[in-house]
């Protein structure tokens, strides 16, 4: 089963800024859906509260620390195997092969390690924010697809789409 992490970064390595995105981008939320539609999403409470609600047609899996956190039609896991567990499940009951962690940034560290593949967005611009993504290392990843988008009256900044994949170890 792969997993694979989501999420826009800037130049200055910014990913979000007071639990929210620093920046709108609707291309970037059509690529989210695109590539996370049908997939279980992992992601941490704070990132989940963010959300505008549950999004259709993805089993939405927290990760938290809090024993009493609970929500409706979302599915609560305490520790990272828990939650790659229920992801794994969900995933082969609907024919899916993939396991999409959404963020936030720690959840991206805990899940470092058993991360294949990233889709990144890239966005052309440096931001103020409190929340930042590690730049991955060309030693361990290779970029296996990138689409360039235009700032528009839809999206705030020059943004480039990258999948990136992790270069096996020999």
């Amino acid at each position: 089963m792969l997993v694979s992490g989501i999420l826009a970064v800037s130049e200055n390595n910014v990913i979000g800024s007071e639990n929210d995105l620093p920046w709108r981008l609707s291309n970037d939320l059509k690529w989210f859906k695109k590539n996370t539609l049908n997939k279980p999403m992992i992601m941490g409470r704070k990132t989940f509260q963010s959300l505008p609600g549950l999004l259709p047609n993805r089993t939405h899996i927290v990760l938290t620390r809090d024993p009493s956190f609970s929500a409706e039609n979302v599915v609560i896991a305490h520790t990272v195997s828990e939650a790659l567990t229920l992801a794994e499940s969900d995933a082969t009951a609907k024919s899916q092969d993939e396991i999409m962690i959404i963020g936030g940034g720690e959840i991206y560290k805990l899940f470092g390690d058993q991360i294949g593949r990233f889709y990144i967005t890239r966005v052309h611009t440096s931001v103020d924010g409190d929340t930042y993504f590690e730049p991955l290392d060309d030693d361990h990843w290779s970029q296996s697809f990138s689409a360039k988008n235009e700032a528009s009256a839809k999206d705030q900044f020059n943004h480039t789409f990258c999948i990136y994949e992790r270069l096996s170890e020999n």
